[in-house]
């Protein structure tokens, strides 16, 4: 920092607010902290009274707005809108809605380095458009371009750090078990519910067939939907501890591949996730039907949005995986899930 004519002053940085007064009518800032002083700026610095100024030079350095912007490009990825610089910040929104991800262990790389930061939502969690979802800035008014330049050398080897990946449109087949759905005995109260839920993230139930607790019946359904084309299976129904529970067993005996029986989530421990060939198997316990906030929140999302989700992504949700069942509730602005 040194003090300056304000003739010598242009494209340096104001280190402090110059403050405007009119004797009983104004008093405010006239020019901010952090202002890049422009050769238009001098005649009215003239005015306020100011023939020295306390400035910082650009030598070597990246002032606040350009580095925030720096920053941003280098890890943004698709789906998102950058503001401009607002106060040395530059914010990340939803352009579409979505799956967020982010690459937590470039965040925190970037955010070792002196004078950066780098603050996000969390990952792995829908978004809709228009979300706030990031925002990044340096601290000081202006830092070193090695500084800046190694932030942006971690973006390109994790490229991106930071995107929305868009919800595929998928047909769905749903396959309701029961004996007491089947026979007309209740009402079923699963398929209303699983359309709904699907229909807000963009997919549609094509169809439902109803079966009973019976293994042969429940696979030829699962087949019978994928020979129609659906590119993903919800079994609804079953998924208890009860012996007559038969979904599991029918869901290996119609070729899948079981990824996880079970699941560190309340609601929804009893989840299961398969896959037959490429098309993700969901078997749905209970709570998805009485729950606004599920397992089912946490995982389809995910598929959705192309991911292969694997048992270790699953086991890791025990951490932030109970829901307080809160009166009001907020999902998904809680900790559920996260």
């Amino acid at each position: 920092m040194q003090s300056v004519t304000v003739e010598e002053s242009i494209g340096m940085v104001l280190c402090h607010d110059i403050t405007r007064i009119v004797p009983d009518l104004f008093k405010g800032r006239a020019f901010k902290k952090g202002h890049v002083i422009r050769e238009e700026d001098i005649p009215r610095l003239l005015e306020l009274g100011k023939e020295h100024i306390y400035v910082q030079s650009f030598d070597g350095s990246v002032h606040e707005n350009d580095a925030a912007q720096r920053i941003a490009r280098a890890a943004a990825g698709n789906g998102l809108t950058l503001s401009e610089p607002y106060e040395g910040k530059v914010s990340f929104t939803a352009k579409t809605d979505g799956l967020l991800k982010v690459n937590i262990d470039a965040v925190n790389r970037m955010n070792d380095i002196q004078d950066i930061m780098f603050a996000t939502l969390q990952s792995n969690h829908q978004v809709s458009a228009g979300t706030s979802l990031a925002g990044t800035r340096i601290i000081p008014l202006s830092t070193e371009e090695a500084k800046v330049e190694a932030v942006e050398q971690i973006c390109r080897a994790a490229f991106p750090v930071i995107e929305i990946k868009p919800f595929a449109r998928l047909r769905v087949g749903m396959v309701t078990t029961g004996n007491e759905v089947y026979k007309g005995l209740i009402k079923d109260g699963f398929g209303p519910v699983v359309r709904k839920k699907f229909d807000a993230l963009g997919s549609v139930v094509s169809r439902q067939i109803f079966v009973p607790d019976d293994i042969e019946m429940t696979v030829a359904a699962v087949h019978e939907l994928l020979d129609e084309g659906a590119e993903m299976i919800a079994v609804t129904g079953g998924m208890s501890v009860d012996p007559d529970d038969l979904t599991p067993a029918s869901i290996k005996a119609a070729g899948g591949r079981i990824i996880s029986y079970g699941a560190p989530v309340l609601p929804g421990a009893m989840f299961l996730l398969a896959y037959i060939g490429d098309v993700p198997v969901v078997g749905l316990p209970g709570c998805v039907m009485y729950h606004k906030a599920s397992i089912f929140d946490l995982i389809v999302p995910r598929l959705l949005a192309g991911e292969t989700v694997e048992r270790s992504d699953i086991t890791a949700m025990g951490h932030g995986g109970f829901c307080s069942s809160c009166e009001h509730c907020r999902y998904p602005l809680c900790g559920f899930g996260k």
